[in-house]
């Protein structure tokens, strides 16, 4: 194994790989607040434990055009490895290279995944003694290192995996909400970077009460959508948010003619996940998706911006190991 460490490091133990999930947050009306995991997409995390303490970082082959940093203070799965590492008080460290499949600014929890991947390479590389619960302060440390606060939405889906309800204000609080059934989804991820604290920054400050309201509403029959399997009204309720949604849209150009390609080729519902630029819809059926996938990714690539997509469902396992 090629790693660029001094030799000390490359005396090392069984390797482990880890898939951190991308995730789809906000779904119109729950802003900060809901999040759901989906399969496919995600970063890449190998790991080897080594006799040297601490969490040291290789390069790694990257699928998009963005390179994890190096500084083990700035990189997110750096930040939560270590973190989980001093929890244990472990006496060995841990090399790791990440593969980022997700840039930074996709609205896809870029941050997130690699912050349940390193968290969870290096518990796997100590046994596995915690359980996911017990590594949600050190994936919430890992997403503070790139987006500046402590919010759940995107990191708690990538963890746990399906969909999760967590409080805005204290995301340790929780909770997984059941699904009986998987929706079909068509997720498109055009080329413009939309960075969530250029996004936050453009947010109001107050909001008229009977607005703050009619999202709440939206939020709770939405929720009980999910649960039942009712994915029109779940498509429905998501397109009901005019406090954020309609204002981040402006920082994607493409927004008003995939959303109405969507809702033509027959989706339920069409939206940003986080702050965009990616969008996802929701479809009656897997081979309606492929064609309303076809349908975004059509206008967008019209608009001069390319994209790229895939039609998926809901990753219920989140973050996990590869034997």
């Amino acid at each position: 194994m090629n790693l660029s460490l001094p030799a000390v490091y490359w005396t090392h133990g069984p390797g482990v790989l880890v898939h951190g999930p991308a995730s789809i947050s906000n779904l119109g009306p729950g802003f900060d607040a809901l999040g759901l995991c989906i399969r496919e997409w995600g970063d890449q995390v190998e790991a080897w434990q080594v006799d040297a303490p601490g969490v040291h970082l290789v390069p790694g082959e990257s699928t998009v055009a963005w390179q994890a940093p190096l500084d083990v203070s700035r990189n997110t799965a750096a930040v939560a490895a270590r973190r989980v590492l001093a929890h244990l008080k472990a006496e060995k460290g841990m090399v790791m290279r990440i593969c980022k499949g997700l840039p930074p600014g996709s609205g896809l929890g870029s941050s997130a995944a690699s912050a349940v991947a390193g968290a969870w390479a290096a518990n796997v590389l100590c046994g596995t003694p915690l359980s996911k619960v017990d590594l949600i302060e050190a994936v919430l440390a890992g997403e503070t290192v790139a987006s500046g606060s402590r919010h759940g939405d995107n990191v708690l889906p990538a963890l746990f995996g399906g969909l999760v309800l967590v409080s805005g204000s204290d995301p340790v609080a929780f909770r997984s909400v059941p699904l009986p059934d998987d929706p079909a989804l068509a997720v498109i991820l055009p080329e413009v970077q939309v960075l969530t604290r250029q996004a936050r920054a453009m947010l109001p400050k107050s909001v008229p009460l009977t607005e703050a309201v009619r999202n709440a509403t939206h939020l709770a029959f939405m929720i009980d959508a999910f649960r039942s399997g009712d994915w029109e009204t779940v498509g429905r309720c998501m397109m009901a948010d005019r406090i954020v949604e309609p204002l981040r849209a402006r920082l994607v150009p493409c927004y008003d003619a995939v959303k109405g390609a969507a809702l033509e080729a027959g989706a339920f519902g069409c939206g940003l996940s986080g702050s965009g630029p990616a969008m996802f819809a929701v479809a009656p059926d897997v081979p309606a998706a492929e064609n309303i996938l076809a349908a975004m990714l059509e206008q967008s690539r019209l608009m001069d911006i390319d994209a790229k997509g895939i039609a998926t469902g809901i990753n219920r396992d989140g973050v996990r190991s590869h034997s």
